[in-house]
């Protein structure tokens, strides 16, 4: 669950009081965090990007999901999909009804998401966009 906690920490603190928020480092592809919706279950999801551009068109590369939710008195997150457009890629982890709700976890891409997070949010500190130099442009 610590994993999941550090998620949530990270997640809040690229966020802030913000809905949406683009965040450059120079010399990176921009990134852009969003709160995009609530789950079934009434949890925030929250899009986490990096945007290139092919034809015209935005391109993730990636987007992560997350669902924020509480854990006893701490907050977590856990990934809930993973998107890539340039590899014509979408992965979930869960199977939804037709209401909303979790019905079946793919357990081995759950791991594998897991740990590509993880990845990723070492890369984005080791890179400046939790740093005070990253420049926040407020976007709601």
């Amino acid at each position: 669950m610590n994993t999941y906690q550090s998620f949530a920490t990270i997640l809040a603190q690229l966020l802030g009081t913000d809905t949406a928020v683009r965040i450059r480092v120079e010399g990176y592809m921009p990134l852009s965090i969003e709160a995009i919706s609530t789950s079934a279950d009434g949890n925030r999801l929250i899009s986490l990007c990096h945007y290139g551009e092919q034809n015209g068109d935005l391109m993730r590369d990636p987007e992560m999901v997350f669902e924020l939710f509480t854990h006893g008195e701490a907050s977590a997150a856990e990934p809930l999909s993973f998107q890539n457009d340039y590899m014509g890629l979408l992965q979930e982890v869960y199977r939804y009804d037709e209401a909303g709700k979790k019905t079946h976890v793919k357990t081995r891409l759950k791991a594998e998401l897991k740990s590509f997070a993880r990845t990723w949010f070492t890369n984005l500190k080791d890179q400046g966009f939790l740093g005070e130099t990253a420049i926040r442009e407020r976007l709601t």
